[in-house]
């Protein structure tokens, strides 16, 4: 059961949190009384949209532009989430890419874009908040995976290998992290049905999931509250995919 009350007054920061599965996160989140820091790479009305709405609900939220991959720009993202909204303890890894590139034209540009935005930028922010958590002894850091991470995908290698090593990175820092009251765990949604999956939508990918219909960010976002929610869960992966794969 998901402790909401557990969640109420602690401050989040949600990477990507500008549209797709990051903005219904952060309505989520804020919906269960936490302070909501929404980033963003390039989307800033977006972004602001999103802390209206948290604004107009009664909550308390800002937009804060950083590219998460590197690490000035996480230093400074941290650093304003302090001092504008207080010591962190909740983090929603979210941002990601997810270029759909034929095998015979994947480059090593588009591999590492996709390692760095996908597993760097998980790591550069998980290290800049911990201080944060140590200290309160509490700390609960969600990271986004997919079911890429465990069979074959549909986008291609270089996505399987950013969220495969997501999930490895969450297992590394729950295994190190329990004694100190922090729990770092992952959700694996399938195909959902957000702008950036728009190619999959063409190609049919609905009709091929068991439950007929491609998820709703809402149903993630309902996912990584019961993960933030629950102090006796970690290293644990969450697999939502109607069925596409059982794990």
């Amino acid at each position: 059961m998901t402790d909401s009350s557990d969640i109420a007054g602690r401050v989040a920061i949600v990477t990507g949190g500008s549209r797709g599965l990051g903005r219904a996160i952060a309505l989520r989140l804020a919906g269960a009384g936490a302070a909501v820091a929404v980033n963003y790479r390039s989307q800033g009305g977006a972004a602001e949209d999103v802390v209206a709405q948290i604004r107009s609900g009664g909550g308390k939220a800002v937009a804060i532009g950083a590219d998460v991959s590197e690490g000035d720009q996480v230093r400074g993202l941290v650093d304003r989430v302090r001092a504008e909204l207080g010591p962190i303890g909740v983090l929603i890894n979210n941002a990601g890419i997810g270029p759909v590139v034929d095998l015979d034209e994947l480059t090593e540009e588009v591999f590492d874009e996709t390692i760095t935005v996908n597993l760097k930028s998980a790591f550069l922010v998980t290290q800049a908040v911990l201080a944060d958590m140590r200290a309160a002894r509490w700390g609960r850091i969600v990271n986004m995976s997919s079911a890429a991470a465990r069979g074959p995908g549909l986008v291609g290698p270089h996505y399987n290998a950013s969220k495969a090593g997501l999930e490895g990175l969450t297992r590394g820092y729950a295994s190190r992290l329990a004694s100190e009251g922090i729990t770092v765990n992952a959700v694996a949604p399938g195909p959902i049905d957000t702008d950036m999956a728009e190619p999959l939508k063409r190609g049919g990918i609905a009709d091929r999931i068991p439950m007929g219909r491609m998820g709703s960010a809402d149903e993630v976002a309902e996912a990584v509250l019961a993960m933030a929610g629950n102090a006796f869960i970690t290293g644990q992966c969450l697999a939502i995919n109607g069925g596409t794969i059982y794990t």
